[in-house]
Order: C-alpha cells, then sequence, then structure tokens
C-alpha cells in the first residue's frame, strides 16, 4: 500500500530552509507514529510531498494508517493509491475499471494523468483512451470535463502506474513540535479541550496543567480526556501532564476574599501558577479556553485584570467562538463525550460576580490572601509523561492483566464507538461487552457481581486507569486485558 501525502499549503509558502525543516518535521513524525503499526513502514520525503510505503495489503493496517495520516497535523490532505506495473494503455485501463468501475455506476466524471518518463504518448491521450473505456464499458453518467462528480486520478512514472483510490482530508496546521512549546491550562471541558486541540494542530507542542478542585474523580477524567487527546493528535512528541492540587487554594479565597471577586482571583492565581510550571519546563506561553463574555470571568474588563497578574503570553484560540461552534469542534474531534461525562465539582461560584473588575479592589482583595498556600499547591504539584499515566495509576492500585481471557470472564470494550467501529473486537467463546470509557462509572455498578470482567482498550492505557480507580473503589472482580 502506499499513501501521498501533501502538505498543508501554509507551509508552502514558506522560505526554503523553513520550509525543510518543517517538512522534515512532520517526516519524523510520521515515522514514529507510523512504525508502531509497520516497523518496516517507508516514509520518504521530497520537495512536495511525502510518500509513505508499505509492503503489507492488510486491510486493517491500511485503516490504521488512515487514521494516523487523517490526525497527524501538517497535512492538507493525502492520497490512497495502488501501485502497478505499467504494460500498456489496455491494462492501465483494465487496472482502473476493476478499482474504479462500481464507483462510477450513475455518476458524471473525468480521468486526469500526470506523466513523467518516456512514453510514445501522452498525459491526454492516456486520460483519453481510460475514460473513454469506463464510459463504453461501465454505466455511468457521462464524461464532464467541466463538473464532474467524480475525479478519477492517476499518475504515471517511467515503468509504474499510480492509481489513486481515494482522497483523504488532513488536519491542515503545521508539523507537531515545528513551533515553540506551550501548556494549556486543562479542565475537561468543552473549552479546554478544544482550544488543545487547536494548539497542537497548529504545531505547538501542548503539554497538559491541571488544577484539581475536585478530587480524584475529576483528575481521572481529566487524565483521560489528556490521554486521548495526546494519543489521536500529538503522540510524535513526549509532553508532561501536570497536576496541581487547587482545593486549599480555593478554601483561602472562600475564607478571604469578597464573595463579588473570587471568580477574577481564581483565575489570576491560576495563571500565576501556570506560569510557574511554564517556566519551571521553559515554556513561553500558557493556553486558556476563554470567550469574550461566555462566563462573568471572561469579559474584556476581566480579562485585562486577569492577564495582569503575570507577565507570560496567554493565547486564547476560541476568544470569539460561540459555544455552539465550540461544541460542534469537540464532537468533531472526539472530546464531546469526555466534556459531557466529566464528574461535577465545586469551585469558587459568586453570587454576584463583577464583570468589571476594578485592579485596586483585586489587589486589596489579594492583599488577605496566604499566598504560602500557592506555593505549597506548587511545591506539591505532580509531574508526569503523559504516556506514563497508566503506569502511575497502577502505582496506586495494583491491577491484575492478563493476554489471554478466563474462563466465564466479560470483555468490557471501553473504546470511542468510532473506533470500536473502526476494529471490531471479536473472540470466539468470549463474551464481548461494549461500555465506552465515559459511561462505564455510571454503569459498572449495574454489571453482575458474580463475574468477572477484563477492561479493554487499544493502547491498555484506558484500560489500566479506569480499572485501578475500579479497584480503588472497592470493586475486586477487575482486571485489564492486554492481548
Amino acid at each position: 500500500m502506499q499513501f501521498i501525502v501533501k502538505f498543508f499549503p501554509e507551509i508552502t509558502i514558506k522560505s526554503r530552509p523553513v520550509r525543510k525543516q518543517f517538512v522534515k518535521t512532520l517526516r519524523n513524525n510520521l515515522r514514529t507514529l507510523l512504525k508502531p503499526l509497520d516497523p518496516a513502514v517507508s516514509v520518504q520525503s521530497d520537495w512536495d510531498k511525502i510518500l509513505v510505503s508499505s509492503q503489507s495489503n492488510d486491510e486493517s493496517l491500511r485503516l490504521q494508517m488512515v487514521e494516523v495520516l487523517s490526525c497527524t497535523p501538517g497535512i492538507a490532505h493525502f492520497l490512497d493509491v495502488k501501485e502497478f506495473p505499467y504494460v500498456d494503455m489496455h491494462d492501465a485501463f483494465v487496472k482502473t475499471q476493476q478499482l474504479w468501475g462500481d464507483r462510477l455506476a450513475g455518476q458524471s466524471f473525468v480521468v486526469r494523468c500526470k506523466r513523467t518518463g518516456k512514453h510514445d504518448f501522452n498525459s491526454h491521450q492516456l486520460e483519453q483512451y481510460i475514460g473513454g473505456g469506463l464510459n463504453q464499458y461501465c454505466e455511468t453518467g457521462g464524461v464532464d470535463l467541466h463538473n464532474p462528480d467524480i475525479t478519477v486520478r492517476l499518475e504515471l512514472r517511467d515503468d509504474k502506474l499510480f492509481i489513486v483510490n481515494q482522497r483523504h482530508k488532513g488536519l491542515g496546521g503545521y508539523p507537531l513540535g515545528s513551533l515553540d512549546s506551550v501548556i494549556s491550562l486543562i479542565s475537561g471541558g468543552f473549552d479546554s479541550t478544544v482550544s488543545t486541540y487547536l494548539t497542537m494542530k497548529r504545531g505547538m507542542r501542548t503539554h497538559f496543567c491541571f488544577f484539581n478542585l475536585g478530587g480524584r474523580d475529576h483528575e481521572i477524567g481529566v487524565k483521560e480526556v489528556a490521554v486521548y487527546l495526546w494519543m489521536k493528535y500529538g503522540a510524535s512528541s513526549r509532553v508532561k501532564f501536570i497536576s496541581v492540587p487547587f482545593e486549599a487554594v480555593v478554601a483561602e479565597i472562600l475564607k478571604n476574599v469578597n464573595d463579588s471577586q473570587m471568580g477574577v482571583i481564581l483565575k489570576r492565581m491560576m495563571l500565576r501558577a501556570g506560569a510557574q510550571v511554564a517556566e519551571k519546563l521553559s515554556v513561553k506561553a500558557l493556553v486558556t479556553g476563554e470567550a469574550v463574555a461566555q462566563v462573568s470571568s471572561q469579559t474584556l474588563t476581566n480579562l485585562t485584570v486577569i492577564d495582569a497578574a503575570t507577565d507570560m503570553l496567554v493565547l486564547r484560540p476560541l476568544i470569539t467562538m460561540d459555544k455552539e461552534d465550540i461544541i460542534r469542534t469537540s464532537r468533531q474531534i472526539g472530546t464531546e463525550a469526555f466534556a459531557a461525562a466529566m464528574p461535577e465539582y465545586c469551585g469558587v461560584i459568586s453570587v454576584k460576580p463583577t464583570t468589571r473588575a476594578k485592579p485596586f479592589k483585586i489587589e486589596h482583595e489579594e492583599s488577605k490572601f496566604d499566598f504560602a498556600v500557592l506555593d505549597k499547591a506548587l511545591e506539591d504539584a505532580a509531574y508526569i509523561n503523559i504516556n506514563d499515566i497508566a503506569e502511575q495509576a497502577l502505582e496506586v492500585q495494583d491491577v491484575e492483566v492478563l493476554n489471554v481471557p478466563i474462563q466465564d470472564g466479560v470483555i468490557i470494550d471501553l473504546r470511542h464507538p468510532s473506533e470500536e467501529e473502526r476494529k471490531p473486537l471479536t473472540i470466539a467463546n468470549v463474551t464481548v461487552q461494549k461500555i465506552p470509557f465515559y459511561d462505564l462509572h455510571s454503569r459498572f455498578a449495574e454489571l453482575d457481581k458474580s463475574k468477572s470482567y477484563l477492561l479493554y482498550c487499544d493502547k491498555g492505557v484506558m484500560s489500566k486507569l479506569h480499572a485501578s480507580h475500579l479497584v480503588e473503589q472497592g470493586y475486586n472482580n477487575v482486571k485489564v486485558y492486554r492481548p
């Protein structure tokens, strides 16, 4: 199988040295992501494309590669092509008919061909021969040179014929790691997950910083969505997940700060803490999911006062987006289910929050705040590599991992429905129950307690995380299935 990867257009207008560096980064990212799927995969780049080749014809592998290419920043689109030795025009027509004949039924079409090398015909003649044959021998809607329903694309390079099987849309953006790193202040809701995705898509290596206001359940939920975003869109780069215990900070605010100013001051404390985390990791900017006027703390006046708490640059990718657009994006990228199922937590909720914070009032209220509490929260912050999150969970609770099912055991497939549909899990004589990760904790108590349950996901991260949490809650009939 072979794929031709085309670059995000903004890459192609860069200066020659910058373009070469961006292409090199994208090529290396693809090698990192595709090698675990096929150790023998070839990823080669030239000036206007990257060629991804595998000797395997396994359909499951092809679908996995398509998924990786679709979710890798820096790609405008990519072509799934079939390679054949070129024999003659008629053989090229036969190969094209086999691949495209059924798909042209009732559809207008045109054949487009690129040709390099020495041949006794030109590209137009090859297009005419193949197009005429398809129109004569297939039940098409006719040839339309200007506005066809389908464009059949071929490329002839010397003695090799490439027929485009399918064109896939890429993610766009810049290759991950080609721009400076940032730290996303992530709560696990719709806004922060979408803003995190957007910085990753733009090519910024994005670390995750979580301010824990709601205990272990909230932290588990945020770790899940952080792992999901990293695995799907950013696994070519290693980043940190930082958890800062903020319950004492919230308690200090509730105890000492005037009700109307609490929300703004909490955000200022988060920016101060985020800036110190960023400095520790040599990162130059923070990312938040704030949008103008979505809540009381996000008026322009309040945002100005909040930003004054630190000199560090704060990026707000969603600043002018509507909530509906944010939710729609979260649905497209797969984080909607996480956000909707995120555990509720009690934070700072003002009865009459200010929408026009005054700097002198904020400074007066903060003078009552014991900043040693904030220092202690930063001192107790946990820094962990995102890929080690599952192992960290296992240190809390020992969970048995099995590579074969057990007798009378039930395997629970935790994967996102889209992943499960793409690669269904079927095991002879074993019951497989589909419960997406975001529904597991609400439904697990309803399951038959006399049975043993083996949690399964593709990478083993989600399953270990959930199993550890369930064991901690007192369920002893939970294991991890890792074939």
